[in-house]
């Protein structure tokens, strides 16, 4: 529950910034990644490092240096583009509960 409401929180913040942000000219860009290999599983299964090993298995997720990538690109565009969201998932993502999955 509390996940949730923080992604979304983070989404409206980013939505009013850009919003207050405009007369200045600065870029706000919501970077929504799908599944991303980090801690996070880890954290999520208390520690159960074969709980969150098994979240990935059969696929292929995203990394940190491919969402490090984006943030790159979103951040080297000329002055006067801007990305307002990205939504980056791996191949085998559709969503929070399709993967394709190869077992």
């Amino acid at each position: 529950m509390y996940y949730c409401a923080t992604k979304h929180a983070v989404d409206s913040l980013t939505k009013a910034m850009r919003i207050d942000l405009l007369k200045h000219n600065i870029k706000v860009t919501g970077i929504h990644p799908g599944a991303v290999e980090t801690e996070f599983s880890l954290v999520r299964f208390d520690g159960n490092k074969q709980a969150a090993d098994n979240v990935y298995k059969g696929f292929t997720p995203l990394t940190g240096k491919d969402i490090a990538e984006v943030i790159y690109y979103a951040t080297t565009l000329p002055e006067h583009v801007n990305i307002n969201d990205m939504v980056i998932m791996p191949t085998a993502q559709a969503n929070t509960a399709h993967f394709n999955k190869q077992l």
